[in-house]
């Protein structure tokens, strides 16, 4: 049994991850667990993403369209009742749907504001926290190379003063070999976690882009559309109602006036 695990046990000790860390030495093991943090790091994100990143569907894309065109029509009760499991998970359908429940409350605008773009934030947030591990152990990982880099090479040169000059080239340049490994594996890490950090800040930038877009356009609805929103009065509609009692003034003094000149002339 021991012989049949010896080769195992030889791969572990002998492999090129046993002998990549004994180059590298400590750095190289803390650039290893950044690695592993990034990587299930970006998991998570990619995760996160297809399950509560806000997104625009074709429910409320249509929504929106028969909010603008019949505000009264819309019942915010009966679209979160009627959403599925799937749309429940998508921060945007509540967002929309709690934007249009405030306006047909007819709400303080500027409470309305304040309260969708808090609510928009919070919906964003969690991608926060994960984008800023990316981007910390892609400007890490360089730094961390570079460490190692400057470690080893004091090391090599330690050891050729400890000898006091007569160590050979081939001695000096191996320390120096090991020495770089560590920048190397340092710039493999960086690399694609700062192509990783953009994409995802990218996708951030788009995401908030459609948020927006969407809250404004169910904010610029007028409240007049509602159904049963008085309409205020015009000066032009309310000139009648006080101008029609001096027309009728007007009308009956005129025949005063008139039977008066006549009662003149008749009387010389």
């Amino acid at each position: 049994m021991s012989n049949f695990l010896a080769p195992f046990g030889s791969a572990l000790t002998d492999g090129p991850l046993n002998q990549l860390l004994a180059m590298g030495g400590p750095v190289m093991m803390v650039l290893l667990v950044m690695a592993v943090l990034g990587l299930i790091t970006f998991i998570y994100v990619i995760l996160l993403g297809a399950l509560y990143a806000p997104r625009l569907s074709k429910k409320i894309k249509s929504l929106i369209t028969f909010w603008q065109q019949n505000p009264s029509g819309v019942n915010p009760q009966a679209v979160r009742q009627q959403a599925s499991r799937w749309a429940k998970l998508n921060p945007l359908h509540s967002l929309v749907t709690n934007t249009i429940e405030a306006r047909q409350n007819r709400k303080d605008d500027q409470h309305i504001r304040e309260t969708t773009a808090r609510d928009a934030q919070q919906a964003l947030e969690p991608f926060e926290a994960p984008l800023k591990i990316i981007e910390v152990i892609a400007a890490l990982a360089p730094l961390l190379g570079l460490l190692g880099t400057v470690l080893g090479m004091m090391e090599a040169f330690s050891a050729m003063a400890a000898t006091e000059g007569r160590a050979n080239a081939s001695q000096l340049s191996g320390g120096i070999y090991e020495a770089l490994t560590t920048t190397a594996a340092g710039l493999v890490v960086a690399i694609p976690f700062a192509a990783l950090a953009a994409w995802i800040e990218f996708r951030l930038r788009r995401i908030h882009k459609v948020v927006n877009s969407s809250l404004v356009t169910v904010l610029t609805v007028t409240p007049q559309a509602f159904a049963g929103q008085p309409e205020p009065e015009s000066d032009a509609a309310a000139q009648p109602t006080t101008s029609q009692p001096r027309s009728e003034a007007k009308d009956e003094q005129e025949p005063e006036t008139q039977s008066r000149q006549r009662f003149a002339h008749a009387t010389g």
